[in-house]
């Protein structure tokens, strides 16, 4: 039993590590909000809080998927499904960039604006992480099914409707939750929008498709550097 465990840590340790550190970040964020609440009996930015919770529901959807995804019979049958409810939960991830904007309007209010845009900061980059994670999961899971290029198209094509689902969110203030609660509604209004955007909407969503697509990139290269440096130094140290 202890040697399964080991061999476990061993094969899944930068998953493990990764995992963990997600949750220590989650946890600066809560420490510094609650210190933020005990110094200036303000609950201003709790709302913080309840976002993280979010952008942790399409990071379990996509670690779900991935996990199944290795057998056939559930890439068919569940997937789509659960494919469909981490695309509606997956703009959470990156929405609390936008909270910055709050930080712009009022400054620091009972507490030094140094401290506001600390928590602001922490907590948007957390929830980035978790949907940079999430994507990179559910693309490999396409990448295996259909092909290299139907993989960065899902990237690409997730970036525009995470970016667009943002803008929905910040300023038409619809969640995840409408189109499950009131979807002929919420549908109504979206295809308003798709049919006479704005230009506000149009500069909002490619701005922050293009903010997105280089983070990720950023990151999955960056990820792929540490592999294959780590493959090297385990390779070389194999032939000691």
């Amino acid at each position: 039993m202890i040697e399964t465990l080991k061999k476990f840590i061993s094969r899944n340790r930068h998953n493990l590590a990764v995992f963990v550190l997600l949750n220590i970040a989650c946890l600066v964020c809560i420490l510094l909000v609650a210190a933020r609440v005990a110094y200036t009996d303000s609950i201003r930015h709790t709302g913080l809080i309840w976002n993280l919770f979010l952008a942790w529901i399409p990071f379990i959807l996509a670690y779900f998927a991935h996990a199944i995804s290795w057998k056939r019979i559930w890439l068919y049958l569940i997937i789509p499904i659960v494919a469909i409810l981490w695309l509606l939960f997956f703009p959470n991830a990156p929405y609390m960039l936008t909270d910055l904007q709050d930080l712009a309007r009022s400054g620091g209010v009972g507490a030094p604006l140094w401290y506001d845009v600390l928590i602001v900061v922490w907590c948007s980059w957390t929830g980035m992480l978790l949907g940079v994670i999430s994507l990179y999961l559910m693309q490999d899971i396409v990448l295996r099914t259909f092909g290299r290029v139907s993989g960065w198209l899902f990237v690409f094509v997730i970036s525009g409707l995470s970016s667009f689902g943002i803008y929905i969110g910040r300023f038409v203030r619809l969640n995840s939750w409408d189109i499950l609660q009131n979807p002929t509604e919420t549908a109504i209004e979206i295809l308003g929008l798709v049919i006479d955007p704005s230009m506000r909407l149009a500069a909002f969503t490619v701005l922050y498709t293009f903010f997105f697509l280089f983070v990720y990139l950023l990151l999955y290269s960056f990820s792929h550097m540490l592999h294959v440096n780590t493959t090297i130094t385990e390779a070389a140290n194999d032939h000691r």
